[in-house]
């Protein structure tokens, strides 16, 4: 539970005085729901404001505060241009305060014609004549030399969200000290409450901002450690198994050095005691399947049950034949289960598990329900893009006679620095090998003008008999967007190539989303329209082309993973990314390495260094904390310092019992944390 001392932080947003339900809407946007929300989101930068008695064409380009008379408004002849409030400073220089949309009525009711105002905005030069764009008029609080700038949603001004992270660094407690105290004395940090306070009220102080992210850290790495320390502390059992299903398997092909490599540190683990609990990051097409497999066949030659978690049905249909052909010429049964499986076929699948006549069972989310019992689960593993909360874990637990051993398996490569950030709890192996005859994809980029080429030669891809994918970033369209949407761009592509053209986007239900990915599959598609709930899919082998509309949308990890639903079947592929005609330098950089390499790991540590890490994971990962208070680029520095620190508390200073301890226990709740924490009591 929470301690009391946080539920100032942690109530509503509608806490603050001022923030009722029509204020609520564009702080929800900005996913400020508490009060704490509001307490760590941070300024981005600071205006330096002067304050001025006169108008100065020297002044543009500056934020200046100055008290003029407006004396007359101008409205624009359309309703989306232009209100103008022509005002004059004491000496009679003239500045037109600017203001868009909405119509002038709003306006008018900022100002009362004659009466001087203090107004604050950056100056600026419109022609031959001064303007401030929607500048800010002084209230009772006045002006700051120095403002700070905040994240913004429409509806917010920088200022207002200052005042509401006054109030909410005001219910803010002054807690104890969780950092070792040589280490505070050695950084110069102030305390946790004094640094939220400067940081808001300076955004430049480096000390504060640091001493944040470092809290954050910490807090992280903490966690971690306390979940590793869980898992090793549980009973497990010691799987040995002695080669004879692997023996008889006889591949057509040898692993490669990376394979070999990672089998070989499974099976060290699941000869210990201890669970396992490991992260096998592969690349796309590295072959992570074959590598679970093999330690699948571990925990049966032991004489233990495997369960491979898959993220959806369709997905857990492919892995439930790829294994049972692979696996045919072997004395094992294996069994697929999931939410769509009811009556004999789920009561016989249920009946094996539990008599244990099924050796490895393939499934959703499905195979962990109350009603699932299995006579002696060993080893599970998790495909995709999951990430094991505490309720899972514990519902794992449940599930075999003793703690089973984990292997949890990624098709996105994570940079060092984020995955010793992400999953420092785990055991971490890489496969950064592809398997022999596999072609790299030839990536090319092109203006999206050019679409009238992409579509005549898709026409001539499919022509031949081959298939492809056709990926937009939007479900409907928008008119705040000029992005291509993916209804759209199947209506326009069914125009050219009829009932050939097939559409999958989040919104659909997934057994149509199944149903259709099925028909891509078996080939009654040619042309498969989707937005990036493909990221995670089936294989095509016939699918060699992938277009990518708004490829400059997209960050790297997200465009690897993309182009990896091609070239499963070997041979050649191709993946076409549309770009559009005005990019940054840092979106020029991320297509020039799309092109230039298909090393998954080496593009992920590009986008880390070009993006960030909140962009970088997609935001964030289902069941993963992100960081609010600590930049990426700060992880790096703090990251090592804060898990010596994390050891340093649990080795020499007394674990959570100790003062430091109940203080560091603290900071586990206020960061969000506790996972750590519920799995002391549940242990």
């Amino acid at each position: 539970m929470r301690p009391e001392i946080l539920n100032p932080l942690f109530a509503e947003v509608t806490a603050l005085k001022g923030v009722g339900p029509t204020l609520a809407k564009p702080l929800e946007r900005l996913h400020l729901a508490r009060v704490v929300d509001v307490a760590f989101h941070l300024p981005t930068g600071a205006i330096e404001r002067v304050a001025r008695t006169e108008l100065d064409m020297a002044d543009a380009g500056r934020v200046i505060a100055i008290t003029v008379t407006p004396r007359d408004i101008r409205s624009a002849s359309s309703p989306r241009g232009p209100t103008r409030v022509n005002a004059f400073d004491a000496l009679g220089n003239h500045v037109g305060l600017t203001y868009f949309g909405g119509g002038s009525g709003w306006v008018r009711k900022l100002y009362t014609m004659g009466t001087p105002v203090r107004v604050s905005g950056k100056l600026e030069m419109y022609g031959q004549e001064l303007q401030i764009i929607h500048p800010d008029i002084e209230g009772e609080e006045g002006f700051r030399e120095r403002e700070p700038v905040y994240p913004l949603s429409e509806g917010l001004t920088s200022r207002r969200l200052a005042a509401l992270a006054e109030q909410a660094v005001g219910r803010a407690p002054v807690l104890d000290e969780w950092i070792e105290p040589g280490l505070l004395a050695q950084r110069g940090w102030p305390g946790w409450r004094e640094a939220l306070e400067r940081i808001h009220h300076d955004p430049g102080n480096e000390a504060a901002r640091t001493r944040l992210a470092y809290d954050e850290v910490f807090a992280n790495q903490l966690a971690m450690m306390l979940i590793r320390a869980d898992t090793r502390r549980r009973r497990g059992r010691a799987l040995r198994g002695d080669g004879r299903l692997r023996d008889m398997l006889r591949l057509p092909y040898s692993l490669t050095g990376a394979q070999a490599r990672t089998v070989a540190e499974i099976e060290g683990d699941l000869q210990q005691e201890a669970p396992m609990l490991r992260l096998l990051q592969g690349d796309v097409g590295a072959g992570k399947t074959l590598v679970a497999t093999l330690s699948m066949l571990v925990a049966v030659e032991a004489g233990a049950q495997a369960a491979m978690l898959a993220p959806t049905e369709i997905l857990a249909r492919q892995h439930y034949e790829t294994l049972r052909k692979l696996l045919a010429p072997l004395p094992i049964e294996v069994a697929v289960l999931t939410g769509r499986d009811k009556g004999r076929v789920r009561e016989s699948v249920l009946m094996g598990l539990a008599d244990g006549s099924i050796h490895i069972l393939v499934g959703t989310h499905a195979i962990f329900q109350d009603a699932v019992r299995y006579r002696d689960l060993g080893l599970v593993v998790v495909d995709e893009q999951h990430r094991f909360g505490v309720a899972e874990r514990l519902a794992l637990a449940a599930k075999g006679r003793t703690q089973p051993h984990l292997l949890a398996m990624t098709a996105t490569p994570i940079p060092r620095t984020l995955a010793l950030a992400t999953h420092g709890d785990m055991d971490q192996s890489r496969l950064d090998e592809m398997p022999p005859g596999r072609e790299p994809i030839d990536t090319r980029v092109m203006s999206v003008e050019r679409l009238d080429e992409v579509v005549n030669a898709l026409g001539r891809h499919l022509s031949e008999g081959k298939q492809a994918y056709w990926v937009c970033p939007l479900v409907e369209e928008s008119e705040k967007s000029d992005l291509a949407a993916a209804e759209a761009r199947a209506a326009a592509l069914h125009e050219r190539f009829g009932d050939r053209v097939g559409l999958v986007h989040g919104r659909m239900r997934p057994a149509e989303k199944d149903a259709t990915m099925a028909r891509f599959a078996g080939g009654q598609l040619g042309v498969l329209v989707a937005t990036t709930v493909i990221e995670v899919g089936v294989d095509v082998p016939n699918a060699t082309l992938i277009v990518i509309e708004h490829a400059d949308r997209f960050g790297l990890a997200q465009l690897h993973q993309l182009r990896g639903r091609v070239g499963r079947g070997g041979g050649k592929s191709t993946c076409l990314l549309l770009r559009g005609n005005a990019m940054s330098e840092t979106t020029r950089a991320r297509l020039a390495l799309m092109r230039e390499t298909n090393d998954g790991f080496r593009l992920a540590e590009e986008d880390l260094r070009l993006r960030g890490a909140g962009e970088l994971l997609g935001t964030r990962q289902s069941g993963e904390e992100g960081y609010r208070l600590a930049a990426p680029e700060m992880l790096g520095a703090l990251l090592e310092i804060a898990t010596a620190d994390a050891r340093l508390l649990i080795d020499r200073d007394g674990g959570l019992d100790s003062a430091r301890g109940q203080a560091a226990r603290v900071a586990l709740y206020l960061f969000e944390r506790d996972a750590g924490v519920a799995l002391l009591r549940s242990g």
